[in-house]
């Protein structure tokens, strides 16, 4: 029961860091706004560097990534939140009710995860010169995010023996 107990809270826990996450880029939408704007306008990347063809300016195109980063955020944390509340439900059940109880929560990490490897390394990180940027690079924290749910994820997937009785 332990085990199954620590499952949960590493998924509760994480829900409720994205929620905070999401709360704060609703409430303070201008200081993480900064961020993407200047990532997609490649503002700090290396003056001259060949890849300035792929920067946006629109400052319409800058608010719907941004939305885009804050809904893929909310329906990560909605799926592991309800995953989080699956588990609790499931944790005296059988092994195998209890490993179907891990796929919402399973969801919404992969989804999170993707967020970061995609939108964040990939696509700002690679396609948006975000490491040619002293002030606007966001990879650390992105790969920080990445392995922190990920080792969740991994967690979470390891399979539990049936509840004592």
């Amino acid at each position: 029961m332990l085990l199954r107990l620590s499952k949960i809270s590493l998924v509760a826990a994480a829900a409720l860091f994205l929620a905070i996450v999401v709360f704060n880029n609703v409430t303070d939408y201008g200081s993480n706004f900064e961020f993407v704007r200047h990532v997609l306008n490649m503002s700090t990347t290396f003056p001259g560097n060949h890849g300035m063809w792929r920067a946006i300016e629109a400052p319409a195109m800058h608010h719907a990534f941004y939305a885009g980063i804050i809904f893929w955020e909310l329906a990560s944390t909605v799926l592991i939140a309800a995953g989080a509340l699956k588990l609790w439900a499931a944790r005296e059940a059988s092994a195998a009710d209890w490993q179907r109880a891990k796929s919402i929560a399973t969801a919404g990490l992969v989804l999170n995860l993707l967020l970061w490897v995609l939108a964040f390394i990939t696509i700002g990180g690679e396609w948006f010169l975000m490491w040619q940027s002293a002030k606007w690079n966001g990879q650390n924290a992105a790969f920080r995010m990445f392995a922190c749910l990920g080792l969740i994820l991994i967690f979470l997937q390891q399979r539990d023996d049936e509840p004592a009785a």
